[in-house]
């Protein structure tokens, strides 16, 4: 039986979205963590579970990637994408977000985003 090395401690990231960290620029990443990169099982089982999707319009989007959209029902959701969005989603575009996967549909296409 093998001796197991305790993993190393991990540094708190209150404030920030898991898919955050490690990455320096957003147009030289290739990750397809939530909020980079959508990856293609992500998108089709948004697809799938259709039922979950959320139609929302967009608050605020600022230059850091934060981007704050209110659903029909008056609920407030704050997600995070890599690549700053505020020149593409200006307050008041209609957007459909699926909080499940993660998945949001913008009228440039649909992106990947983490729950900030």
């Amino acid at each position: 039986m093998s001796y197991r090395e305790p993993h190393a401690a991990t540094q708190p990231t209150q404030g920030r979205a898991m898919g955050m960290r490690g990455c320096e620029a957003h147009a030289e990443c290739s990750s397809d963590r939530p909020g980079h990169g959508l990856h293609r099982m992500q998108s089709r089982l948004a697809e799938v579970a259709a039922s979950k999707w959320l139609d929302a319009i967009v608050v605020a989007a600022d230059a850091e990637g934060f981007i704050t959209l209110a659903d029909l029902d008056g609920d407030v959701h704050r997600v995070w994408h890599h690549e700053p969005l505020s020149a593409a989603l200006q307050p008041g575009a209609p957007v459909a977000l699926h909080p499940v996967y993660g998945v949001l549909v913008t009228g440039a296409g649909r992106i990947s985003v983490a729950d900030a």
